[in-house]
């Protein structure tokens, strides 16, 4: 195992990406040495990440359409008009527990709305977070306590819920792999699968509301940068000022919402996201909420706001075929196999522990799957794992680590949101708390889930 090409090929992936090299050059240089100490040469190396480059286009299409939906929903207004309603709630209620707990439900519904029923992705915090920072320094709320709300949202939903980020995430990435590893996925309900790794999270939740950050916490009522304060990001297509928000037409918010929930019809019946966020865009481009002469600027900047992880995941399409290609990955299995002895337990926690260390390195659950999937699955039909929890491992492993990832956009959301007064510290306020309240959960009860499923 120690000259197995996949193997060295993962580590050489591994390190360049804990070394902060950009997770596509890392793949690619990884892919290349897998199959170069496999003896596959540079041509047939390239041929085959190229084939597993065309793999990929799907999903990144599909991301791409999706940030072109998330600018055109930001166009409407509608991001800054819930900030604003959650503004003048907290006004008039003063800084009762009741209205600071609501306003810790509006994050994580906000969180979670944004990977499956809203998939905008983390488009929603530099909007949403900043216009409230005043409100948190007021009610004395631990910015940390807010990025582990956050982060809960973006993460559980879609390792839970197969719809949105989490169709792609369940179905397009992790079912497909498995399958095309030597599994029946007709029958695999993901949902039940994934259940307790997913009450895994909660319990990690419950416990960043209760008992770590329960205290009060004070900061500086500094004066946020005008732009930030207003709720304007860096994307000029989603800049809208605060005032300008509170002047939005109801008619706007109404196309929104329709546009959403046109999106989440389609998406259901044709259970295609590339066609529900193409459906959803249109209702915005033919009721006029993005007029024709703008709609080349929003889809353009939908697809820059998506591009990078489109790419990572193209990327590790190809990684993955090089890794099949080399022939290598049954004897790491066998070799793996005679390693654990049989032993399901150990066999488990070591299959988990390994995909917290890739995820942590390359900062994206999505692009893990591919990675381990092929070396995973027959590794757990070996050791007798049934179907589901095989799917609850895979799907766990590759979530575990992006909570508490520094390139992870789990953690560079929040952050990007909290810290627009310099009081939020990226690696201390945002990364050690989402690792520590969500991956030692996570680990505990995915394998709790390999164990009993």
């Amino acid at each position: 195992m120690t000259i197995n090409a996949v193997l060295l090929a993962v580590v050489i992936m591994l390190g360049l990406s804990l070394a902060r090299v950009h997770v596509v050059l890392s793949l690619l240089i990884g892919a290349l040495a897998g199959g170069l100490i496999a003896g596959l040469g540079v041509t047939d190396t390239l041929n085959a990440f190229q084939e597993g480059i065309r793999n990929g286009a799907q999903i990144a299409l599909s991301y791409a359409l999706l940030g072109a939906f998330a600018v055109a929903i930001a166009h409407s207004g509608l991001p800054q008009s819930l900030a604003g309603a959650v503004i003048k709630r907290i006004d008039a209620g003063g800084t009762s527990g009741m209205i600071k707990y609501m306003l810790f439900a509006g994050l994580v519904t906000m969180s979670c709305f944004s990977q499956n029923l809203i998939p905008i992705h983390i488009a929603f915090i530099p909007l949403l977070v900043p216009p409230l920072l005043l409100a948190f320094n007021r009610m004395q709320i631990d910015r940390r306590l807010i990025a582990c709300l956050i982060t809960f949202g973006l993460v559980t939903t879609y390792m839970f819920i197969p719809y949105g980020f989490g169709d792609i995430y369940l179905n397009q990435i992790m079912l497909k792999n498995v399958g095309e590893a030597g599994i029946d996925i007709s029958n695999i309900s993901v949902t039940k699968a994934m259940a307790i790794p997913a009450l895994g999270m909660f319990v990690g939740l419950l416990v960043a509301v209760f008992i770590s950050y329960r205290k009060p916490r004070q900061y500086a009522q500094l004066a946020i940068d005008k732009d930030a304060r207003d709720g304007v990001v860096e994307n000029d297509s989603l800049s809208k000022t605060a005032a300008e928000a509170q002047t939005q037409s109801k008619m706007k918010i109404l196309v929104a919402l329709a546009a959403i929930v046109t999106a989440f019809v389609v998406q259901l019946y044709t259970d295609s996201l590339l066609l529900g966020s193409m459906f959803g865009f249109g209702v915005f481009m033919a009721t006029g909420v993005v007029k024709w002469s703008e709609a080349d600027t929003v889809f353009n900047d939908g697809i820059k706001l998506m591009a990078m992880i489109g790419f990572i995941m193209i990327t590790a399409q190809g990684f993955a075929e090089v890794m099949k290609a080399t022939g290598e990955i049954a004897p790491l299995i066998d070799g793996a196999t005679n390693l654990f002895a049989g032993n399901k337990a150990i066999a488990a926690l070591v299959m988990l522990s390994i995909g917290l260390v890739v995820t942590m390195g390359i900062g994206s659950s999505f692009s893990t799957i591919p990675i381990i999937a092929a070396i995973y699955v027959p590794l757990c039909i070996s050791l007798g794992f049934s179907p589901l929890a095989t799917v609850a491992i895979i799907g766990t492993a590759g979530a575990l680590g992006d909570a508490g990832s520094p390139a992870s956009d789990s953690t560079l959301g929040p952050t990007s949101g909290l810290n627009v007064d310099g009081q939020h510290d990226h690696i201390k306020d945002s990364v050690v708390p989402t690792f520590l309240h969500y991956n030692i959960p996570l680990l505990l009860f995915g394998w709790i889930a390999a164990m009993v499923l």
